[in-house]
């Protein structure tokens, strides 16, 4: 079958949508005249050029800038996804900016395990070099995962006990498992301490390491139990020099703002995933900087920039760029999306022409493959009062549209090339604009419906006999993993929890739970006494809120200490259970029946 004719005249085709590289600019094969060339022979298409260019993100960051907007008008926020590139990916001024910040704050809040970097090339020695390598990698990894959900000022004290304790990996990994928990006890999520166990005697023990983790990223997270792409980055990067990404919830929170992704990122997989490409392509810019230093290629492979770079951003996350910023101290406010958004919301068409070095542009039909489909609508109607005049926002968004359109009228338009937007020192900006500002950054990113937390009760059953208390240890498994706790029934949602039932189903719990315990005499084997419900101990999970009614109970004949077949526990003496590892919630029912017993 023949290839059919060419029409003789075809009116002027709109373009196709034909896939195109991001980085450059609308690349259709159209004639001035708007006619049409005639159809080639269609030629066979590989399926590795079909994928080609399905991730136009990626283009986006390994290209030069274009001529984008800078800054974009609250609340309609039309953009394409190039809108997200981050600004200091093109200003080596913002990445020094933040560097040379973090260099004079860095020892401001007496971190231990923030140290000098180790340069393999200053090293003569490599049996020495590879020990403090060790070391140091082992340090900064247990400080990483301490830190995760704890505040650093409760993380320091524990690091300290930790490192005096076990001060290499080495020491950790003959550790016992219960004095591992016990060092863990009071910051939460013990299955971490457990997983930090078993990878310190993994690396100790496996040929392939010999006590010193994996600088490679990938080796980090597939070959060491535990460590998620957070941590890996952050080894690599702060240890071994290596340019990579540490992506925790405060830089999550500077990225946001910088790349203006009104998102959720909790929620958006996409989202999150463009934050690391993100965040991965400017650790690679901060250690190719030194190309500009006069440094040989060779002398770049590892440098103490990524490590710097990654603790800066983390930095201003958790002391400046908060969930509420203090927009005025911030280095990198040249540089921040949402500042210049900020900025339009004083609904001053002088300051918006002054925060942005080139003309706003809008999102054309062509360009509507790459419109952003990860930033969430901002509806006017959510919007708070302004915190300085205490009118509603809603007014102050229209003036900003108004502002906009001066900005992106033709008489905005600027003759400079600059890609940066134009540097506004926040201090000399009066404080109603500045309110607007953070009011609006505050919005970045999205909080989510936080999921309600599950409400469960149990019952905490103390059984006395003589000095003794029965303690059980939970499953390796699960919730506090491997912890001791006095036995305990959770309560079926079904059933009615009143003081009544609660004694009777705290009975026939501990009724059952003995009934195979060795006593002297068979006779009267269970002479079990119900003493009273002691109170009630609330406790917060992250997903449960539980209340635990603690019961004490007085088994009266002898019996010995051997192990109960129903269960993994032993009797044990007010000091032996002081000593043994149990939640902290736990830990509060142990010191209500301690004090019943004053």
């Amino acid at each position: 079958m023949g290839r059919p004719e060419t029409r003789k005249r075809k009116p002027p085709a709109r373009p196709s949508r034909v896939s195109r590289n991001a980085s450059s600019d609308d690349n259709f094969d159209i004639s001035e005249s708007g006619s049409v060339e005639p159809p080639a022979k269609r030629r066979r298409v590989s399926n590795r050029e079909k994928g080609k260019h399905t991730n136009p993100w990626k283009d986006i960051l390994s290209t030069e800038p274009h001529a984008k907007r800078l800054a974009i008008a609250p609340t309609a926020r039309s953009h394409d996804i190039a809108y997200h590139r981050p600004l200091l990916l093109d200003s080596r001024d913002g990445r020094e900016a933040l560097l040379a910040w973090f260099d004079g704050v860095s020892s401001s809040r007496l971190m231990p395990w923030r140290k000098p970097w180790i340069d393999p090339r200053t090293w003569d020695d490599a049996d020495v070099l590879r020990a403090a390598l060790e070391r140091r990698a082992y340090e900064v990894w247990i400080s990483e995962v301490m830190l995760q959900q704890t505040r650093v000022a409760v993380v320091i004290d524990y690091w300290k006990r930790w490192m005096a304790k076990w001060p290499t990996i080495q020491d950790l990994a003959r550790a016992s498992a219960e004095d591992v928990l016990s060092a863990w006890r009071g910051l939460g999520y013990y299955s971490r301490a457990t997983r930090i166990h078993q990878a310190a005697q993994l690396v100790v023990e496996d040929p392939r390491f010999q006590g010193l983790l994996p600088a490679d990223v990938h080796d980090l997270k597939t070959q060491v139990p535990g460590i998620g792409p957070y941590t890996a980055g952050a080894i690599s990067a702060i240890v071994f020099g290596h340019p990579e990404a540490m992506v925790d919830g405060n830089v999550v929170r500077v990225m946001s703002r910088q790349m203006g992704v009104f998102a959720d990122f909790k929620a958006s997989k996409s989202a999150t995933d463009m934050t690391w490409d993100a965040a991965d392509a400017l650790a690679k810019a901060v250690s190719s900087d030194l190309f500009n230093e006069g440094l040989d290629a060779t002398d770049l492979t590892t440098s103490d920039r990524p490590g710097r770079w990654g603790q800066a951003l983390m930095e201003l996350g958790s002391t400046v760029c908060t969930p509420k910023p203090d927009c005025s101290i911030c280095p990198i406010t040249s540089t921040c999306r949402v500042f210049a958004e900020g900025m339009m919301m004083t609904g001053s068409a002088s300051n918006a022409r002054e925060r942005s070095r080139q003309p706003l542009s809008t999102v054309s039909t062509s360009d509507i493959e790459d419109v952003c489909t990860l930033c969430q609508p901002m509806e006017e109607t959510v919007v708070a009062n302004d915190s300085a005049t205490g009118q509603p926002l809603k007014r102050t968004l229209a003036r900003a549209r108004r502002a906009t359109s001066a900005v992106n009228s033709p008489s905005a338009s600027s003759s400079t090339d600059s890609w940066e937007i134009a540097s506004s020192a926040p201090g000399k900006i009066d404080q109603h604009t500045l309110n607007t500002i953070v009011d609006y950054a505050r919005r970045f990113p999205v909080k989510g419906l936080k999921k309600a937390a599950r409400i469960e009760e149990s019952l905490v059953c103390a059984i006395r006999c003589g000095d003794f208390y029965l303690i059980q240890k939970r499953p390796s498994k699960g919730l506090l993993a491997g912890l001791w706790e006095l036995p305990s029934y959770s309560i079926p949602k079904a059933s009615k929890s009143t003081a009544l039932s609660r004694k009777r189903m705290a009975q026939s719990y501990v009724s059952d739970l003995l009934r195979h315990l060795p006593c002297a005499s068979s006779k009267d084997r269970l002479q079990l006494s119900h003493v009273g419900e002691l109170g009630s101990v609330p406790w917060l999970f992250s997903h449960i809120k539980l209340t635990m009614h603690v019961h004490m109970f007085d088994l009266e004949q002898h019996c010995d200490a051997s192990p109960l077949p129903k269960l993994e526990g032993r009797w044990a003496t007010n000091k032996e259970i002081e000593k043994e590892s149990m939640g902290t919630g736990m830990r509060k029912c142990w010191a209500m029946v301690k004090i019943s017993n004053l």
